[in-house]
């Protein structure tokens, strides 16, 4: 598959940005990480949910937009492979979740509107992860303000992926079962990855995938 523009998501936990990074090195690809870490609202939304989503969801959605914007439009995307761990739908799903039904409808408007000026994806590709792995990734990785995050959430936002790619009738979506696989620290596991990613043809819709 000729790839330019790969996307690769997951629950919180599952290694995208990891495998984002593995994937770029290997293919000597351009290289977008979201900037989540420098977000003001996110320790504060994590002790505090229902203050502090909204701002939050608008926050993320204006950062995301901005760099995927900033970032797309400096590349030739016919000539260059782009990886990125996040695509700007992200925002639609977390708000889903956070969100009351009121401020949903009024982001829903917001968001509608920016993502028809926005390039989509050769492929997106979800690593699917059970919570009670993810919930191990995230306490390893120990950053404090996702020391609350709970199955409960996490089942969430699940949800919310799987959702949103039932609805979707133009992308290209592989959701690969990786809890049997460890790409970071297994290079046959890595192997298996980037072979399942590139050297494959898939239609459009979902395309389901263990390894």
């Amino acid at each position: 598959m000729n790839l330019r523009y790969l996307v690769i998501e997951g629950n919180i936990g599952a290694g995208k940005t990891s495998l984002s990074k593995l994937i770029a090195e290997r293919k000597k690809g351009k290289l977008f990480l979201e900037q989540y870490a420098e977000n003001p609202f996110l320790p504060k939304f994590y002790e505090n949910p229902e203050r502090y989503s909204f701002p939050l969801e608008l926050s993320f959605l204006a950062d995301r937009y901005n760099q995927l914007k900033n970032n797309l439009s400096s590349f030739d995307l016919f000539n260059e492979l782009i990886v990125s761990d996040y695509f700007f739908m992200k925002s639609l799903i977390f708000s889903a979740h956070t969100l009351q039904d009121d401020e949903y409808r009024l982001y829903r408007q917001l968001f509608d509107i920016i993502y028809s000026t926005l390039p989509k994806p050769d492929l997106y590709v979800y690593l699917h992860k059970s919570t009670d792995l993810l919930l191990k990734n995230i306490s390893k990785r120990g950053r404090e303000y996702e020391k609350n995050i709970s199955d409960e959430y996490l089942k969430g936002i699940e949800t919310g992926y799987f959702n949103f790619f039932k609805q979707q009738n133009q992308m290209k979506i592989v959701v690969i079962d990786t809890n049997n696989i460890d790409f970071v620290n297994n290079e046959e596991d890595l192997n298996k990855i980037e072979n399942t990613i590139f050297n494959n043809e898939y239609p459009v819709g979902i395309t389901r995938i263990i390894l």
